[in-house]
């Protein structure tokens, strides 16, 4: 697994998960930027992601859901607001209800990704940020922490297939 670390700093009301891929910088972008390699990682395990919207200029977004072993669907959204590809993208991370509608009564994250050429290869860093330390402690109850690890684990497996 290309998981190197995942950082839980409350101090700073962040969780940073960083991987290292034997990939270009470029590779590992279009796992980002199109929509269908997406979707084969960003749920974890079990959960696959649907991607219905996908446009990561600044002021786009991404509109997606994974669907669980028994046929449940969880939505969620991203607002993008910063990219330079091959290099950054940031987002604002949200749940959406059945509809697709942001959910009021649920947290947000800040996403940053950063990909930086290292060793022959490719470092991912995704920073999440919260509003509050009760939004960062409810994510982590929720599973984020083990669910991103999961879903980046996938991630070898696409780059060698």
């Amino acid at each position: 697994m290309s998981v190197t670390s995942v950082d839980k700093d409350a101090d700073h009301l962040a969780l940073t998960l960083v991987a290292d891929f034997a990939a270009p910088v470029e590779r590992l972008w279009q796992l980002w930027a199109d929509p269908r390699q997406l979707e084969r990682w960003w749920g974890p395990p079990g959960y696959p992601a649907t991607v219905e919207e996908h446009d990561l200029t600044a002021g786009g977004g991404v509109a997606y859901f994974m669907t669980g072993p028994e046929g449940e669907q969880y939505r969620g959204w991203w607002r993008i607001t910063s990219v330079d590809p091959p290099a950054f993208l940031e987002f604002v991370d949200g749940f959406a209800d059945q509809e697709g509608k942001p959910q009021d009564d649920m947290p947000v994250t800040t996403a940053r990704v950063r990909l930086t050429a290292r060793d022959g290869g490719t470092r991912m860093e995704l920073r999440s940020v919260f509003d509050s330390r009760e939004q960062m402690e409810q994510l982590v109850d929720m599973g984020m922490v083990e669910g991103l690890r999961q879903a980046v684990g996938q991630i070898d497996a696409l780059l060698t297939g």
